[in-house]
């Protein structure tokens, strides 16, 4: 299947980070945040990067597991310390590559396929459940002054 009928097929919608999405699953179970705010237990969608979309550095409050389904290996890098790291997530094994990652809450992160060709299709769940108040997309500005070292970087995904 190409990127196309993939997003036709699974109903995806443009993600406001970049590339396509849909919520597949909200936990009828709820909880309070440690700032009292209700949250599902859990969510999941479908997200999918293709040639060179970008998922735009962003964080949220809770922490991210991502699943590698189909199509390319997707570089993934996180800037939770002082150096960033970077995440292949894909099924060959032999290069590095991993099935799932998990993406601590409040690191900022984005994403975009390895070699800008073709499509990545992975799965994200997130626990307590995601939702758009705990969600912040990276201004290049302010993530350059506390990254100085990483302007290069920040460039590329904001």
């Amino acid at each position: 299947m190409t990127a196309p009928d993939i997003i036709h097929h699974l109903r995806l919608l443009p993600h406001p980070e970049g590339g396509y999405y849909r919520e597949t699953y909200r936990s009828a179970a709820g909880l309070r945040t440690a700032e009292g705010q209700p949250r599902s237990v859990s969510t999941a969608i479908y997200y999918l990067l293709e040639n060179e979309d970008k998922s735009h550095f962003h964080r949220i409050k809770s922490d991210e597991l991502w699943f590698f389904h189909q199509g390319q290996t997707l570089e993934i890098v996180v800037l939770d310390g002082p150096e960033p790291t970077t995440i292949l997530l894909g099924s060959d094994f032999s290069r590095g590559e991993v099935p799932q990652a998990v993406i601590p809450a409040h690191a900022w992160f984005a994403a975009r396929l390895r070699h800008p060709a073709g499509f990545a299709l992975v799965s994200c769940t997130v626990a307590p459940g995601f939702d758009f108040a705990d969600f912040e997309l990276a201004q290049r500005a302010t993530l350059t002054a506390e990254f100085p070292h990483l302007a290069a970087l920040i460039e590329q995904f904001t």
